[in-house]
């Protein structure tokens, strides 16, 4: 079956029958399983009313996937989008799957350092790096793509002699945007790179290559979630025939490396893994042919398609009620966790599973209703009027595809706390091992954050002086 972007749908990822002919568990039986062992545990229930779950084996296989699609590219380094998942242990297991890091703030590049990914495969993108945020990255030897010009001047006043940073040029090819605007790196506007398409830019690009002969990469970015496949493709050619008219006019192969981005959309409306990785490489190759044919190494900063379908959010119902003839369920995951989908519900929905206060599937009769969360502020509705089965107080709703972006960086509203977020792997058998990832924030830790050690600051501050 072929999707309307062209792509065929690649099955969510699962572990295979062995030879005694044992059926593998289906996705919606390994939820079920992992609720079960969290709620047997104390991970998930009264005391512990929200938590995210991470699916180890589900990024392992997304990761070898992403590997195999490339496996045709001679040299290729596959970075990971720390904001997708800012959790130093995730970060330890994809950089023992071979992964680097695409980092943009320092501390970003501090949690990619402590999960023990070496500098050389760490890769600094942001539109605002401070002198000495790029001061630290040459000394390390981290790779800078500047945001623009203006960059570029600093790092021409910082950079060390004999600096073993690759240096790039983040370029906007302005190819246009996709059906979630804020998510659009590439449109006439865009606050990211240098505007190729302004007058004159193209040129001053070029300028700049010629002044910095260890400026040797180009990157560009065109934007994640909601941006077509073909629009990627677009923006990743603009970039190669720039790369080509810029060694060409310079008479020498300067531009070494692309770095391509990344940005690759997620299906959120089914387990299935829709556009894979297979087919974006396919598209790629049609429209830059000469793409994967070693003449430049290739830089991916892949994200939210590694890890939004390899976890999910589990929330206990603490109250049902009735408001205007629609059935409200309270939960524990609002807001704070599943930010874009409760202020952007038409660009991010999520779907919603119903389970009992045991993690069993809930069966029964769909009945429409809102499932809200624990914010104070009446749009905390992450999903409108869903029909499911009848849920009740205790029981345990699950946030399905939200690996990436929704329990790793929470917000702080309300001071709630941030979740916990476990990691497991299931058997066939249906049996589970879980380990923790992050520990659920305490009161303690919240009151710290909250300015307790200068608790009498403003106090002191406004008695006259010499009183």
């Amino acid at each position: 079956m072929t999707s309307a972007d062209g792509t065929s749908p690649e099955p969510a990822a699962l572990p295979a029958s062995d030879s005694s002919g044992t059926a593998p568990l289906t996705s919606a039986q390994r939820v079920s399983a992992v609720l079960r062992r969290a709620v047997a545990t104390g991970l998930v229930g009264e005391d512990q009313p929200v938590a995210g779950f991470l699916d180890t084996d589900g990024i392992r296989a997304s990761v070898t996937s992403l590997h195999a699609a490339f496996a045709h590219a001679p040299e290729v380094l596959h970075t990971f989008a720390v904001k997708a998942a800012s959790l130093t242990p995730v970060l330890r297991l994809l950089a023992g799957l071979g992964m680097g890091c695409e980092v943009a703030s320092p501390g970003e590049l501090r949690i990619a350092l402590d999960a023990g990914v070496a500098p050389s495969r760490i890769v600094l993108d942001s539109p605002a790096k401070t002198r000495q945020e790029i001061s630290e990255a040459l000394a390390l030897g981290v790779a800078v793509n500047a945001d623009n010009l203006g960059e570029l001047r600093r790092i021409d006043a910082l950079r060390p002699a004999g600096s073993t940073s690759v240096v790039g040029l983040r370029v906007n090819p302005q190819v246009g945007g996709g059906s979630i605007g804020a998510m659009s790196t590439a449109t006439a506007t865009s606050k990211f790179g240098v505007a190729l398409r302004d007058p004159g830019a193209r040129d001053r690009v070029v300028r700049a290559f010629a002044d910095r002969p260890w400026l040797t990469r180009l990157h560009a970015h065109v934007g994640s979630q909601g941006c077509p496949p073909a629009l990627i493709a677009e923006g990743v050619a603009e970039t190669y025939r720039l790369a080509e008219e810029i060694n060409r006019t310079l008479g020498t192969r300067q531009i070494t490396s692309l770095d391509i981005g990344g940005g690759l959309p997620v299906n959120f409306d089914g387990d299935e893994t829709r556009p894979t990785f297979a087919a974006h490489t396919r598209m790629l190759g049609a429209a830059v042919p000469g793409l994967f044919d070693g003449r430049y190494a290739l830089v991916t900063e892949f994200g939210r398609s590694l890890l939004a379908k390899n976890g999910f959010i589990g929330a206990r119902v603490e109250y049902v009620k009735e408001a205007g003839g629609r059935r409200i369920a309270v939960t524990h995951a609002g807001a704070q966790t599943a930010t874009r989908t409760v202020l952007m519900p038409d660009a991010w929905p999520l779907r919603i599973g119903a389970f009992d206060a045991g993690g069993d599937p809930r069966t029964g009769a769909p009945l429409c209703q809102d499932i809200a969360g624990p914010c104070c502020f009446a749009g905390d509705v992450v999903a409108h009027g869903r029909e499911l089965p009848e849920l009740e107080e205790g029981d345990l709703v699950v946030l399905y595809d939200t690996g990436a972006y929704y329990f790793s960086t929470p917000w702080a509203y309300n001071s709630l706390p941030r979740p916990a977020v476990h990691g497991f792997t299931t058997g066939r058998s249906g049996s589970v091992r879980l380990t923790t990832v992050r520990a659920a924030q305490t009161l303690d830790e919240i009151a710290a954050e909250s300015g307790l050690a200068h608790v009498d600051a403003l106090v002191s501050l406004a008695r006259p002086p010499g009183d």
